[in-house]
């Protein structure tokens, strides 16, 4: 009888190890899940800023269509500009009352060159100039 006692006691939970190796292999697994979810986040993030800066550019090719230029700042596109003597702005280009911020809270940056223009995303770093700007 006193051997089977002991089998029993044996036979009845986990040892020390056996848990101890359980939760290695949970952080691990956790942590690889981690790091796909912050990749896949990054990469979410910077769809929505190059799909925001296209629907930008958009709104700008809709305005140099009526007004034969593009607008000096992007607020020409939310509301009428001060120079329009022929009543040819037909906007707001852009929904909203206020132009929309990329993904990380940052306005977007807009160059005008006569009748070329630039917009892009300073990207997550904010600051322009850098390797992870966005353009449309």
């Amino acid at each position: 009888m006193n051997v089977s006692r002991r089998q029993r006691r044996k036979a009845a939970g986990f040892t020390l190890i056996e848990v101890l190796l359980v939760l290695v292999i949970l952080v691990i697994l956790g942590s690889l899940v981690g790091v796909s979810i912050f990749g896949v986040q990054k990469q979410a993030l910077e769809k929505a800023a190059k799909t925001q800066v296209e629907g930008i550019e958009a709104a700008i090719k809709v305005y140099k269509l009526n007004m034969n230029k593009p607008p000096e700042t992007l607020d020409g596109l939310l509301s009428q500009p001060s120079d329009d003597k022929g009543n040819k702005w037909k906007g707001p280009y852009l929904d909203g009352e206020a132009l929309p911020l990329d993904p990380w809270d940052n306005e977007y940056q807009y160059e005008v060159n006569g009748a070329s223009y630039k917009i892009w995303s300073m990207g997550p770093d904010g600051a322009s100039g850098t390797d992870d700007d966005i353009a449309g």
